[in-house]
């Protein structure tokens, strides 16, 4: 891992990075000790920590309350910066309207699949029932097709999700960048999932440093094996942000 350094602007991931995955997205949880270690990281790093996530930022305020955080939700389709700030991507929600409908007929002809409708994007998990993979894939591909050009299929962790085409957790990273508190400092993006390799693409090219969270072929330069080495590394940083993971450091 790298050495730590106090000029770090942190973007996480959520599920299956800074939490475990779960095999419904609502019955995640985060206790107080995750929002002990954010708010721990947000003060040592100035503030420069976001949430870079698939779920909504509604959402996200929920799993996370009472922290007010900057966020990217939905992909970087809907984006809060630290100012408290809320940007949107605007979109022909009528298209996806017309998917959401099919894929309620789906479900309810499968009761493992779990469909996720977060306004600007439609996920559909088959994490209890991986022997639908294919069958997913086929039916999500062509709704996506059927949405047109602004929507795109986007693969991910027993997932595919229809979302809006042109913007990606790797396009989020770059706006954030560009503001404060975030501006002149070095970027580090942890995540798990194939929808966070556009990031790692952005950070590395930034000269930042990227951590890839469990196995799997990536782009980012680091590795940690799941959540609970997320955290505890994080912690690292949080108790001493200028020195190496591996050195003792004392306050």
């Amino acid at each position: 891992m790298p050495p730590f350094a106090a000029d770090w602007a942190f973007f996480l991931d959520v599920d299956g990075t800074l939490l475990e995955h779960e095999e419904h997205p609502q019955a995640v949880r985060v206790g107080a000790d995750v929002r002990r270690l954010l708010d721990g990281l947000r003060r040592t790093a100035a503030g420069a920590v976001a949430l870079i996530s698939g779920r909504s930022v509604e959402d996200l305020d929920r799993l996370f309350a009472p922290l007010v955080l900057p966020l990217a939700g939905q992909h970087g389709n809907e984006r809060r910066s630290a100012n408290g700030a809320l940007h949107r991507h605007t979109l022909p929600l009528d298209r996806l309207a017309g998917a959401a409908a099919q894929l309620v007929r789906l479900t309810s002809a499968h009761a493992a699949l779990v469909l996720e409708n977060k306004g600007l994007t439609l996920a559909l998990h088959y994490r209890r029932a991986p022997e639908l993979r294919a069958r997913v894939g086929r039916e999500m591909r062509r709704l996506a097709a059927a949405c047109g050009d602004e929507f795109e299929l986007q693969p991910g962790k027993f997932l595919y999700e229809i979302k809006p085409s042109g913007k990606n957790k790797g396009s989020a990273i770059e706006e954030f960048l560009r503001e404060a508190p975030f501006a002149g400092r070095t970027p580090v993006f942890l995540g798990d999932d194939l929808t966070d390799e556009r990031g790692f693409a952005v950070v590395n090219r930034a000269g930042g440093h990227t951590i890839k969270v469990g196995t799997g072929r990536t782009c980012a330069r680091w590795r940690l094996r799941d959540a609970i080495a997320v955290r505890r590394w994080l912690g690292g940083y949080v108790t001493c942000p200028s020195a190496s993971p591996a050195s003792s450091c004392r306050r």
